[in-house]
């Protein structure tokens, strides 16, 4: 049957989206593939959809039960034949699944790595060639991803047994790096390489530096509004997600989720947010991987993610539907502490693995009685093993015992191979710190990360557009704060870029680094700085990072004359934040852009309130031709003042504040006409 066909026919839709067509039919033709494709973008069909071209069944490794579950369950509604194979289901459940898979009457079965491990079990599956594999998830198998599970390294050396069957890898979340690895890893033969666009153009980003007191509050208080749910709330511990959710619980229908409850009360959380009866889960990084709720409106991480990777898969989970949403992130410089000790224990140093490497033997042997000759307590020992199983230096049996493999011996390449890693690891922790701090458009960083070109600003991030920020409020710098951008301006137009921390000094702020922050912040916004990080050597031969101020042209270029479109984060205080109002919220879904929470209102007639909408029109387009975000060709406060005003003239117009000679001369035509009801000259 066409590919076509069966889409329309047993899925019910009526053409592929962007991108799906040409994977499916690489694979359907029998070719090795590597997809790598935002959340929400239709990933499950570029598996499914083959698999049932070429007859199945399909063999799907998967890493969560919860993401087995649910993706079997979508199946069976369209009435197709899938089973799973995990520890949450009976003996006889999984017999079942087996002997279904083997005769031939399965057209998907779901399985975890882990099973491999299993005796009998790989020996079961390749007594039957299956139509395709499916590797989910891809990015667990490389020790360069954010999410290495061990488990996944043997597929590797399991999946051959089962070809000719063509494998799939499928992923959101793999750097350049990743993705060659996975190649490499599972093996795939000349595959085609599907890596489509890591851009959300319908996601917010917000990131607010906040305190760890403040934060289950101003959590509540953003949910509280009804147009900001369903939501995910990322907790940094389970202790954590449930007072959380405990607490929201009194507000709107929240829940907790996270790996130590009970599997029925997991599925009984996840089966109640799918069907719309929770309003708020509460999670760890247990919950979210494949879990097709598409009208997720917001997404929050009250901590700091552990790395981009995870931060990027997590916030994926908002807007599923192309219709707005929102993820914002808290964080501080606690956040990346804890992080930092998370690594120390997670990953060992090298002469504690090499420890433990150096007394086992070739045979298996009882963990207990590995714990004993080492003294080590168990989860150290656990985590040691785990690495060195990462390396290939060890492996395990079914009863848990462990064994050296005399391939990895303790004096071959893997110490250079773990001490690379664990740079690389700590270096990701890095990555997820200079994001939150990045003085450039959220989503444009996101996508260079992922080695993808950044294209233009995406206009709705609370750098790109502060004044629609919502988890954060900016205001316009006073009288001391706009002296104060002056010299720093002043400052790097006579004496050329800086560093940051001598720039600080410069301008009498270096007791008060967060309001100097906020003021560089507010530079970088508005397109007059940019803020870059750099290292140097210092004699002892360690390597010190700094940020580096340059000016922009646009800077290079300002004149004491000109006006500064800066804003500023307004600072919190007593742990007070604002979050914007009911009616705030409403005017942004009836007028499709924020007004400003910095300036006086202005009340405008109806006449004026149009005016005001073409003049946004004309600056949203402005700012694409130009690449910078909106308010940097006109502030939320000036245009409502011109829309208040509509000049006719560019005398009028000048006499407005906010209206510089330099804004004048660049827009001044285009703003005249739209005033008069003439077609924009520019």
């Amino acid at each position: 049957m066409e590919l076509v066909s069966l889409l329309r026919d047993i899925f019910g839709f009526p053409g592929f989206r962007e991108n799906q067509e040409a994977v499916c039919r690489a694979v359907a033709e029998g070719r090795d593939a590597l997809l790598v494709m935002p959340t929400g973008a239709g990933k499950s069909i570029c598996y499914q959809l083959p698999a049932l071209a070429r007859g199945g069944p399909a063999l799907v490794i998967s890493p969560l039960i919860a993401l087995m579950d649910d993706q079997s369950a979508r199946l069976s509604m369209h009435g197709l034949r899938a089973a799973r194979i995990h520890s949450g289901l009976s003996r006889e459940d999984s017999r079942q699944a087996c002997r279904q898979y083997l005769d031939g009457s399965l057209q998907f079965l779901f399985i975890a790595p882990e099973r491999l491990r299993v005796p009998g079990f790989p020996e079961m599956l390749a007594r039957r060639t299956p139509a395709l594999i499916a590797v989910d998830e891809a990015h667990c198998i490389s020790g360069w991803g954010h999410d290495f599970r061990p488990d996944y390294r043997m597929l590797g050396e399991w999946l051959p047994r089962l070809r000719p069957a063509p494998i799939i890898a499928l992923t959101a979340t793999a750097t350049p790096r990743v993705q060659q690895d996975i190649v490499t890893q599972l093996r795939l033969e000349q595959p085609a390489l599907f890596v489509h666009g890591f851009r959300r153009s319908n996601l917010a980003l917000e990131v607010v530096e906040m305190s760890k007191s403040q934060r289950s509050e101003f959590i509540g208080q953003y949910l509280a509004e009804a147009e900001a749910r369903p939501a995910i709330v990322y907790a940094p511990s389970r202790k954590a997600a449930e007072e959380m959710a405990a607490e929201m619980n009194r507000r709107f229908p929240a829940a907790a989720y996270h790996a130590g409850l009970e599997p029925t009360v997991r599925e009984r959380v996840q089966r109640s947010f799918l069907a719309g009866e929770l309003e708020v889960v509460v999670a760890t990084i247990a919950f979210g991987m494949g879990i097709d709720k598409a009208d997720v409106r917001t997404v929050m991480h009250a901590a700091l993610p552990g790395s981009v990777e995870a931060y990027y898969q997590e916030i994926g989970r908002a807007g599923r539907d192309g219709k707005r949403s929102r993820a914002v992130l808290l964080h501080s410089f606690a956040d990346h502490k804890m992080h930092e000790s998370f690594f120390e224990r997670d990953y060992p140093r090298l002469d504690e693995l090499a420890r433990v490497a150096r007394v086992l033997r070739e045979d298996f042997v009882p963990l207990e009685e590995l714990q004993g000759k080492l003294r080590m307590d168990s989860e150290a020992l656990n985590r040691a093993l785990d690495r060195l199983a990462a390396q290939g230096v060890v492996d395990f049996d079914s009863e848990g015992r462990v064994r050296r493999i005399s391939a990895g011996s303790p004096m071959g390449r893997w110490r250079t191979e773990y001490e690379t890693q664990r740079e690389h690891r700590r270096a990701q922790l890095d990555d997820m710190v200079i994001f939150a701090q990045t003085a450039q458009c959220r989503m444009s960083a996101l996508v260079r990360h992922f080695g993808d070109k950044p294209g233009l600003p995406c206009g709705q991030c609370d750098f790109c557009s502060p004044e629609t920020a919502i988890a954060v409020p900016f205001a316009e710098p006073g009288p001391q704060e706009a002296r104060q951008l002056r010299t720093m301006i002043r400052a790097l137009q006579a004496g050329g870029a800086r560093a940051a921390g001598r720039l600080q000094t410069e301008c009498g702020l270096e007791n008060d680094r967060r309001a100097f922050d906020a003021l560089l912040d507010g530079l970088a916004r508005a397109g007059v700085v940019t803020v870059a990080k750099e290292a140097w050597t210092n004699p002892e031969g360690k390597e010190i990072t700094f940020r580096k101020v340059s000016l922009t042209q646009e800077g290079r270029s300002w004149s004491e004359a000109d006006t500064l479109p800066v804003l500023l984060r307004m600072p919190s205080e007593g742990g007070d934040r604002a979050v914007a109002s009911p009616k705030k919220r409403a005017d942004r879904k009836s007028s499709g852009a924020a007004p400003t929470k910095i300036s006086k209102s202005v009340a405008l007639t109806t006449e004026q309130t149009e005016l005001e909408s073409r003049l946004r029109a004309w600056r949203k387009a402005e700012a694409a031709v130009m690449g910078k975000p909106a308010f940097l060709v006109l502030a939320d406060a000036v245009l409502r003042e011109v829309a208040a005003n509509a000049p006719r003239t560019l005398a009028q117009l000048v006499s407005i504040h906010g209206m510089g000679p330099v804004k004048v001369e660049r827009y001044g035509a285009a703003i005249v006409a739209i005033c008069r009801g003439d077609k924009p000259t520019g």
